[in-house]
């Protein structure tokens, strides 16, 4: 049978928050009888946006990375909440709008923060994959509808499929080791959860100082290579992907004969600064 899936492309979120204001637009007010009562016009969405800002001036990057119900097939929510909280064949999770009234312990279930308390309704409320619009001929909800970068896509296929489909474009659930069976995948996760070490190589030649482009950086741990990259038209690197994990590691600068040398520990994304290389003739 297929189900509902939907896929977050990681590094194209802009922070936009165009999927939160048509969460709003669609829910505040409204009242979907069987789906979900109206949402409050004050007060936290259950679609959010977090923000993580690596390196430092001048090499940074920012991520931002939506959350919102993951609709899981072992969902905490329904093992604490019950009948007030219901599995669909589809695989939409849905919070029944009486049958949760007064359950904040269905908000304190959820381990990715995604169900919120509304407290005009005194009800828990969370994102429900605008199954009421998907009942009707929807291909996609809200979310998807609405985004400017296409972060969003929504698919309905069978398990076996959709594993097939993660494992092919290297999709993974945001938390793993939570092991809830969600139905929200990542493209990109590693943006979020890694670090970059980065810098920028110059050469001194005649008492003039100049970006160097197509300089060899070699990056060691503990002796042994574990990456190379060339600079580039501004003299700059970076190696992404990394763990930092405190280890210490070597940045090793080659060009022609002249090198350079820099030994740091990873603690979280890092600018280096300049590596010079100077030129005697």
């Amino acid at each position: 049978m297929s189900k509902w899936n939907l896929i977050v492309d990681v590094g194209a979120c802009m922070n936009c928050q165009n999927c939160v204001i048509a969460y709003r637009d669609e829910h505040v007010g409204n009242d979907f009888p069987g789906y979900a009562a109206q949402a409050p016009a004050l007060g936290e969405a259950p679609i959010r946006i977090l923000r993580r800002a690596r390196g430092s001036a001048p090499m940074v990057d920012v991520t931002y990375l939506p959350v919102l119900c993951n609709h899981c097939d072992d969902a905490p929510c329904q093992a604490v909440g019950g009948e007030a909280v219901v599995k669909r064949d589809d695989g939409i999770v849905l919070i029944d709008p009486v049958k949760a009234k007064g359950r904040r312990d269905i908000v304190e279930a959820c381990p990715y923060g995604a169900v919120v308390w509304n407290e005009e309704q005194n009800l828990p409320q969370t994102w429900i994959f605008d199954a009421h619009l998907l009942d009707t001929g929807w291909k996609e909800p809200r979310c998807a509808q609405a985004c400017p970068t296409d972060v969003f896509q929504a698919v309905k296929l069978a398990d076996a499929d959709m594993a097939a489909k993660a494992r092919t474009e290297g999709l993974e659930p945001l938390r793993s080791d939570l092991n809830t069976k969600p139905r929200v995948w990542y493209r990109g996760l590693a943006r979020w959860r890694t670090d970059f070490v980065g810098g920028s190589v110059s050469l001194e030649k005649g008492g003039v100082v100049d970006c160097l482009e197509g300089a060899l950086v070699i990056l060691s741990a503990d002796g042994m290579e574990i990456g190379r990259a060339e600079t580039d038209a501004f003299g700059d690197f970076r190696f992404d992907g990394l763990k930092a994990d405190g280890r210490q590691l070597e940045i090793e600068v080659r060009h022609e004969a002249d090198v350079a040398r820099r030994s740091f520990s990873l603690d979280g994304s890092l600018y280096l600064g300049e590596l010079r290389l100077e030129k005697t003739a």
